[in-house]
C-alpha cells in the first residue's frame, strides 16, 4: 500500500539557501560536478547509460519531469531537446543559475526532502542525487516519500545510489589501495555503514553508499510499485582505457549493447558504480 496520499498541503515558500551540509555545499559550490559526467572516461559512461536507460523507460512524452538534485543540468538538458518540460531542483544556487539558462528548464532552489511543488503535479521524477548525501535513513525516506507525493499515479520514480563497494573497487582499478595508510580501515568502515567519510581518504564528500537490496527496500517502504534495478556502469567502468572504446562510435554501441543486457542481472548489480532503482507510483 503506497504512503504517498498524505492529503498534506504543501506549505512552505521557495528555499532560498542550500538546506544541505556545508561541507556537501562547498564540494559542489567548487564546481567538482561540473564536468564530471562529460568529459571522461566512467563520468561519461555513467552520463551515457543514465540516459540510455531512461529514454527506455519514460513513457512516450512531452513529459512533465521534476529533476530533483540535478545540479548544472547535465540530464536536464537533453530531456528538455527531447520535448519534455523539466523543472530541476537543487539545493546549490550556482547550479541552479547555471541550469536556469539551459533552453527549456525552469530551475530553482529547493530541498528534496521538503519540494515546494504540489501533489500529482508531474509525470516522472528523478532523484539522480540526492540520496547520495542523505546519510540519515529517515532523511531518505522523506526525499523519496515527496517524490511520490508530487508525481502523478501511474508515474515513474527514479533513484539512483552510488553502490556500497564503489570506493573500493574504483581505487583498484587505480591502483591507488596503498595511497594512504588508513585507506584500508576507511574503505572498511564505508562498507560497514555505508557512510563515507571525505576526511579518510580525501575522496568525494560525505555520502552514502547504498547495498542494492537496500535501496530497493526503501523505494519499496516509501510506496513505489514494481521496483526495478539497473546497474548504470556494469563492469565496464572498471576497464582501463575506456575513455577510446567510448571516442569510437561503432565501439562505443557495442559496449552500450552489452551493458543493457546484462543491466538488470541480479549478480552483476553490486559491481556496478552507480544503481538506477525505479518505480511506478499507484
Amino acid at each position: 500500500m503506497s504512503l504517498r496520499r498524505t492529503g498534506r498541503a504543501v506549505t512552505m515558500g521557495r528555499m532560498t539557501e542550500s538546506t544541505i551540509e556545508p561541507e556537501i555545499h562547498g564540494y559542489y559550490e567548487r564546481g567538482g560536478e561540473r564536468d564530471r559526467l562529460a568529459v571522461s572516461g566512467p563520468g561519461r559512461l555513467e552520463f551515457l547509460r543514465t540516459r540510455d536507460i531512461l529514454r527506455r523507460v519514460l513513457p512516450t512524452g512531452p513529459l512533465s519531469i521534476l529533476d530533483v538534485g540535478g545540479a548544472y543540468g547535465v540530464h536536464a538538458r537533453w530531456l528538455a531537446e527531447d520535448g519534455h518540460r523539466v523543472h530541476l531542483v537543487d539545493p546549490v544556487p550556482s547550479q541552479v543559475t547555471h541550469a536556469a539558462t539551459l533552453p527549456g528548464v525552469h530551475a530553482t532552489v529547493g530541498d528534496a526532502r521538503r519540494l515546494d511543488v504540489p501533489d500529482d503535479h508531474v509525470d516522472a521524477t528523478l532523484l539522480l542525487g540526492p540520496l547520495y548525501h542523505l546519510v540519515d535513513a529517515g532523511d531518505r525516506h522523506a526525499a523519496l516519500v515527496e517524490a511520490l507525493r508530487v508525481t502523478r499515479p501511474g508515474g515513474l520514480v527514479a533513484v539512483a545510489t552510488i553502490s556500497r563497494f564503489a570506493g573500493r573497487l574504483d581505487l583498484l582499478s587505480r591502483h591507488a589501495l596503498g595511497a594512504h595508510p588508513g585507506m584500508a580501515a576507511a574503505l572498511a568502515d564505508v562498507e560497514r555503514t555505508g557512510v563515507h567519510a571525505p576526511a579518510a581518504y580525501g575522496a568525494f564528500t560525505t555520502a552514502y553508499f547504498h547495498r542494492c537490496e537496500e535501496i530497493a527496500l526503501e523505494c519499496a517502504r516509501a510506496g513505489l510499485d514494481e521496483v526495478r534495478q539497473y546497474a548504470i556502469e556494469g563492469a565496464a567502468w572498471l576497464v582501463s582505457g575506456i575513455d577510446t572504446d567510448l571516442d569510437d562510435d561503432n565501439v562505443r554501441e557495442l559496449v552500450l549493447d552489452g551493458l543493457r543486457r546484462t543491466e538488470t542481472e541480479p549478480s552483476m548489480l553490486g559491481v556496478s558504480s552507480h544503481l538506477l532503482t525505479i518505480g511506478t507510483v499507484d
